[in-house]
C-alpha cells in the first residue's frame, strides 16, 4: 500500500531555503514510493491559531479541531497520513506565525487533560521538522528540543533538521543597510554547505517513508 506523506511549508517565500529543503525531502519521500501532498501556509485561506473553544475535547469530536476555515483541510491531511514533513524559517527566535497556528491546532485537539492518557492521538506518524535560520545551527537548541518534545507526545516520533547561517538574498550589496556579518561568506557556505543540508534533506524524506 502507498504510503501518503503530508509536507508544509510555514514560510513565505517559495523557492529559498525552507521551501527548498522540504522539496528535497519530498523528493525524497516520492523515491521510496510515498504520495505526498504539500500544503503552503501562506498560500491558503484565512486562518487563526487555537481560540480554546474546547470542542476537540467532546466525545463526538475527540483528536479534531472542529474550527472550519485554511487550516482545515491540512489538519483534516495530517490526521490520515503515513508521516509529516513541516518546515519553518527562524523569525525573530521563533518559528513562524503560521507555523504557530498549525501548531496549536494540531497538538491541542490531541490533548486530553487526563493525566493517564494525555494524548488521545490514535495514529502517531514519523516527523520531519526543519528549521532554518539566519544564526548557527546551534543557536535554538533548546526551541527545537521542546517542539520535538511535544511533536513527540501528541504528533508521532520526531527528527529535528536544522539549516543556520542561510544566504537570506541574492546580492546583499543593493541593500542600503550593514549587515552584522560577512556576507562573502554566506555566499560560500551556499555553494558548499546547503547543497548537502539538500542531499541530507532528501535523505530524511526517504528514511520518512520506512
Amino acid at each position: 500500500m502507498v504510503k501518503k506523506i503530508i509536507a508544509v511549508n510555514a514560510g513565505p517565500r517559495k523557492g529559498w531555503n525552507t521551501d527548498t529543503l522540504i522539496d528535497e525531502a519530498i523528493r525524497g519521500a516520492e523515491s521510496a514510493g510515498a504520495e505526498v501532498q504539500k500544503f503552503n501556509l501562506f498560500r491558503l485561506e484565512k486562518y487563526t491559531g487555537c481560540v480554546s473553544c474546547f470542542g476537540c475535547k467532546k466525545e463526538k469530536y475527540k483528536g479534531k479541531c472542529i474550527r472550519k476555515d485554511g487550516l482545515t483541510e491540512v489538519l483534516d491531511a495530517i490526521r490520515e497520513a503515513d508521516g509529516l514533513i513541516i518546515g519553518s524559517p527562524n523569525y525573530l527566535s521563533e518559528m513562524t506565525a503560521s507555523f504557530r497556528a498549525l501548531y496549536e491546532r494540531l497538538v491541542f485537539q490531541n490533548l486530553t487533560y487526563n493525566a493517564e492518557t494525555p494524548c488521545c492521538n490514535e495514529n502517531p506518524i514519523p516527523t520531519l521538522l526543519i528549521m532554518t535560520s539566519n544564526a548557527p545551527d546551534t543557536m535554538y537548541v533548546e526551541l527545537l528540543e521542546k517542539y520535538q518534545n511535544i511533536f513527540n507526545g501528541f504528533v508521532g516520533p520526531t527528527e529535528v533538521f536544522v539549516s543556520g547561517e542561510t544566504l537570506q538574498l541574492k546580492d546583499y550589496s543593493k541593500t542600503d543597510w550593514p549587515w552584522f556579518f560577512n556576507a562573502e561568506e554566506r555566499y560560500e557556505r551556499h555553494e558548499k554547505i546547503f547543497p548537502k543540508e539538500r542531499e541530507a534533506a532528501f535523505e530524511k524524506g526517504k528514511e520518512l517513508v520506512k
